[in-house]
């Protein structure tokens, strides 16, 4: 992928995931290795509030319309969720406002298991927002 060429071949999607599956190696490895220092609530609320704020409310009004097209929010909603940058951000706040503990691993966690595990990227306000085969356009008229 370029800037001119944004989309992924199956080799470098598997790359990609692959990563991902590495980053959720090593940071389930960090946490189990510190398992009883781990504020397991806060893990699983870290891990939660990602979905219930990004994916789910999309995931219902998709399926209450059957799965059709809903309001772009959804979309936007779910890509600020799922973005590293959030979850940075996410980190930084806890951190600040209490210190480092390795609960705050499971952003990176849920992250990596939607991108290296689920294969799920950003989505695209133009597909469904449940993963669907999009047809390929007909390029057999187009000039080379």
């Amino acid at each position: 992928m370029d800037p001119k060429n944004r989309y992924h071949t199956n080799a470098t999607y598997l790359h990609m995931r692959l990563e991902f599956l590495a980053v959720i190696v090593i940071c389930s490895v960090m946490v189990l290795m510190h398992a009883k220092e781990v504020n397991w609530w806060r893990f699983a609320g870290a891990m939660l509030y990602i979905d219930l704020i990004g994916y789910i409310p999309g995931a219902i009004v998709y399926h209450r319309q059957g799965g059709g097209p809903i309001p772009k929010i959804y979309h936007y909603l779910y890509n600020i969720m799922h973005s590293f940058l959030q979850g940075m951000v996410a980190v930084a706040i806890w951190a600040w406002l209490g210190g480092f503990e390795w609960a705050m691993l499971a952003i990176p966690i849920h992250l990596s298991g939607d991108r290296g595990i689920f294969g799920n990227v950003l989505k695209p306000t133009t597909l469904s927002f449940e993963p669907v085969k999009a047809t390929p356009p007909d390029l057999s008229g187009e000039a080379a």
